[in-house]
């Protein structure tokens, strides 16, 4: 092989190696392209997902209703625009108890149920929302009130009358906000919180019960046996403990005399 021969043989592998390292560096950017590309796609995907599940979000829904009477400070009776009605329990808080047939009246439970009687008295409108599930195990409907545009749910925690509690998902739509309204009613020690371990996760201390301040005149007894009671009209009727009804009635308020009732508006029962 002459010179001349050779050299066009070693220009021509130049060449041809040459023209393969281009290829093959063309080749991988592209494929690295592909791969921050499908990336972003993914991410942009994710997103788009994370958007889309936050803006179906299932919402309660909400209507205007009549209170017939408030039971205790978590518990309200209503009547539908249909006429119907209903017994609701406010979601996410409880109250000491007042009219529980097997517990005594609770410190702050005459307090809370007296705050919601004179937030909601029978016959005013209540904006309601109701919760997700909608009903608890007793058939009574879940929903956070509001009157004037403020949630009663969170005023009774405000007031240190009601503890967050009951919850249970999906129905935790104001959880944080209502934990954070708690959190402050404790650190002021007010209502419930001022009264050393009574209230705890399971509920509250039935051995403070003796501290409870029950609704009825200054200066009455510490034993109240005669029960007042709202009936579905709104008519305020007394029990005495002799009466037919006096055991099945659910007391509203508890008086130490008859006379203790009458000044409060009630009248005896004729049974």
């Amino acid at each position: 092989m002459n010179g001349n021969s050779f050299l066009h043989s070693y220009l021509n592998v130049f060449l041809l190696t040459a023209l393969c390292l281009i290829t093959l560096s063309g080749c991988q950017a592209a494929s690295d392209n592909l791969i921050n590309q499908s990336e972003q796609e993914d991410s942009l995907s994710n997103e788009d997902r994370s958007s889309a599940d936050s803006s179906n979000e299932e919402k309660g829904k909400t209507f205007t209703a009549e209170i017939i009477k408030v039971i205790d400070g978590d518990t309200v009776k209503i009547k539908m625009a249909n006429g119907n009605e209903e017994t609701v329990r406010l979601l996410l808080i409880d109250t000491p108890e007042t009219v529980h047939p097997s517990k005594p009246v609770q410190p702050y439970g005459p307090e809370a149920s007296k705050f919601a009687k004179e937030l909601m008295p029978a016959g005013s409108e209540v904006e309601v929302e109701t919760g997700i599930g909608e009903r608890d195990k007793y058939g009574r409907l879940l929903a956070y009130f509001y009157v004037d545009g403020k949630m009663v749910n969170k005023l009774l925690l405000e007031k240190g009358l009601a503890r967050v509690a009951y919850v249970y998902a999906p129905n935790t739509k104001y959880l944080d906000e209502l934990e954070n309204i708690q959190k402050q009613a404790q650190q002021d020690e007010i209502g419930i919180w001022s009264i050393e371990n009574y209230t705890t996760s399971k509920g509250f201390d039935d051995s403070k019960s003796k501290e409870a301040s029950v609704e009825k005149p200054t200066g009455s007894c510490s034993n109240p046996q005669i029960k007042g009671n709202i009936n579905s009209k709104g008519n305020k009727i007394y029990h005495i403990p002799t009466g037919q009804y006096y055991e099945i009635t659910k007391p509203e308020e508890m008086f130490c005399t008859e006379k203790d009732a009458q000044d409060a508006g009630f009248r005896k029962s004729q049974s």
